[in-house]
């Protein structure tokens, strides 16, 4: 019996040690526990092409048509691939004697392309159809500064300040210029401010026929966008190539260049609303109504706007970028960086969170281009002149699996605490961690009981 008692108090310490509970000290000849280990990760396969055509399925009724209309066809998929034949392919497609391509890229389709000359220098799936969620912002800034004074005043509307999905704080009443709703559109990736922006193109869906005007004349062939704002709708589409094409036609606008690279920039309030009942804050909590069962209502003073890009402040040399995020599209980013007078872009479509965030998995392609001076498997259109051609390297090869010894060891950054995107709960490894404690407390009281039990006998 005593025999039993020894195996159960040596299970659970085990298993309090395993669950990283301090537990008592051990005489010197205990055996060292062996460390956890975890299964690879392994970057999302294309290399059959399941997304030549159309996104992945959606998982939610955001694609759904209004009653009495249908869903639209999807993009037609050009004969020639855009840029070139090599970009043709749905693999890890890189130049003849490239390094390993990085490990932990969790996105599913990825592009890096030399901003200035066009040329793409590695892409994985780069022509698959994906949702662009919020990247898509950057079409409609690209038209906005075609079409709109920036000077303009624009009053915002309830329908403004009450659209759905990530907002930069519009008011109804609040004043603001286009220049500021810009601001608002890139740098907090505001649904409220695409909403009054699209207003002034004439409303949603003149603005959306506009970007998508656009996007056919820049080349951008798998881009068909159904909101202004991203947020899905029936067709929505795009692909990692087409988002880097756009964001270099937007980078050769000083003005766009400004509006993303700023960090912060001070930004208006708005008056409280008339026609309601005054509520102003708590002055020990503001934002707190005084009155619980009626909504705020107060005027709001000028505030700091922040930009919510991680990589403007983490990455060295960072131009500015667009992330996104919805339940469908996944995580998505654009965005581009400069080194000793090189500058790349990069984009990311449907990846995740883990194993590292998006950021920083646009930071190691990042690294990654700026390694290739010379490497080129295809290029960047640039308009309606630059329509499918056959101009891709054919040297370009698959790229061999990457080996995670070699996972972006030359960069410079380090994982952050906290959250950096829209819609992503960086807490939860935290979740993970707690429902492992609570089973693994489980297993430890079963086994404390038996022993007890055993003792008895």
């Amino acid at each position: 019996m005593t025999t039993y008692r020894r195996l159960i108090a040596a299970l659970a310490v085990g298993a309090l040690t395993a669950l990283g509970t301090p537990v008592a000290a051990q005489p010197a000849a205990a055996q060292p526990v062996a460390p956890p280990t975890t299964t690879p990760f392994a970057t999302p396969g294309t290399d059959s092409c399941p997304h030549r055509e159309t996104p992945p399925p959606a998982i939610d009724a955001s694609e759904v048509p209004a009653p009495g209309s249908t869903a639209p066809a999807p993009v037609p998929v050009p004969n020639t691939p855009v840029g070139g034949n090599s970009l043709g392919d749905c693999g890890v497609i890189v130049a003849d004697g490239a390094p390993p391509v990085p490990a932990d890229i969790s996105a599913t389709a990825w592009t890096v392309s030399d901003l200035d000359t066009g040329a793409v220098i590695a892409a994985k799936d780069p022509h698959g159809r994906y949702r662009p969620a919020s990247t898509i912002k950057v079409l409609l800034a690209l038209v906005a500064l075609d079409t709109l004074d920036l000077d303009t005043r624009v009053t915002a509307t309830a329908e403004d300040a009450e659209t759905e999905g990530s907002a930069v704080g519009l008011g109804k009443g609040g004043v603001y210029t286009v220049r500021q709703l810009l601001q608002g559109l890139v740098m907090a990736s505001g649904n409220d401010a695409a909403h009054a922006i699209a207003g002034q193109l004439g409303g949603t869906a003149r603005a959306v026929e506009a970007m998508n005007d656009r996007a056919r004349d820049l080349g951008a062939l798998d881009t068909r966008t159904a909101t202004p704002s991203g947020l899905d709708g029936p067709g929505m589409s795009s692909s990692a190539y087409d988002l880097a094409v756009i964001f270099r036609a937007a980078m050769a606008d000083p003005r766009f260049a400004e509006l993303l690279a700023a960090e912060e920039v001070p930004f208006p309030g708005y008056p409280k609303d008339p026609a309601k009942p005054d509520n102003p804050s708590r002055p020990d909590q503001p934002g707190v109504p005084v009155n619980p069962d009626l909504p705020l209502n107060e005027d709001r003073p000028w505030f700091t706007l922040a930009s919510d890009n991680a990589l403007l402040f983490r990455y060295p040399g960072t131009l500015g970028g667009k992330n996104g995020y919805t339940d469908d599209a996944r995580q998505t980013f654009v965005g581009a960086a400069e080194r000793d007078g090189r500058r790349l872009v990069v984009s990311l479509m449907a990846a995740d969170v883990l194993p590292i965030r998006p950021w920083e998995q646009a930071a190691r392609l990042l690294d990654f281009g700026f390694a290739q001076p010379d490497a080129t498997v295809g290029t960047l259109s640039g308009g309606t002149d630059a329509a499918p051609d056959d101009a891709g390297d054919p040297s370009a090869t698959r790229a061999a699996p990457s080996d995670p010894a070699d996972d972006g060891a030359d960069s410079a950054l380090a994982a952050p605490s906290g959250g950096s995107y829209p819609g992503v709960d960086d807490s939860a490894d935290g979740t993970v961690r707690l429902g492992v404690g609570v089973l693994g407390g489980i297993v430890v009281v079963g086994l404390t009981l038996l022993a007890r039990r055993l003792s008895r006998r």
